[in-house]
């Protein structure tokens, strides 16, 4: 898929940060590491929304993060207020990738956008382990 079509309503959760004077670099824009922190943070709350506390290692069935791609297309500057989408856009036996967009608040197109491969985890074992039901039950394919 062509992440630079994506579009806001091709995203059903959302979750939204603030962008803090820090963010920026020295030529004023948003950092492109900060796009990982803001990325990070919407998967954990993503993956919460679908049952997975992924900050509980002591569970049989978690997830751990194996790989991540990332296409800037625009800068953006403080202050701002980002929305971040999040989906399911690839299902394996033991790996699925989840989808984010970065979205100025109003805007309909992607600042940034992230594919990052999942792979289902126990972390007592330290062993990977099928994709979680919840997981596969929020794939929806485009």
């Amino acid at each position: 898929m062509n992440t630079k079509s994506l579009k806001r309503k091709d995203f059903k959760y959302f979750t939204s940060v603030e962008a803090r004077w820090r963010d920026m670099d020295v030529l004023g824009h948003i950092n492109n590491a900060t796009y990982l922190t803001y990325f990070e943070s919407a998967r954990i709350e993503y993956l919460a929304s679908l049952g997975l506390n992924i900050n509980r290692l002591e569970g049989d069935e978690s997830v751990i993060l194996a790989s991540m791609k990332i296409d800037y297309f625009r800068q953006s500057a403080y202050p701002n207020t980002y929305d971040i989408g999040c989906r399911i856009s690839r299902i394996g036996t033991k790996s699925f990738d989840i989808l984010a967009a970065i979205f100025d608040k109003t805007g309909a197109d992607p600042i940034v956008t992230g594919t990052f491969i999942t792979i289902g985890f126990n972390y007592k074992t330290q062993e990977t382990i099928p994709v979680p039901k919840s997981v596969t039950d929020a794939y929806n394919p485009f």
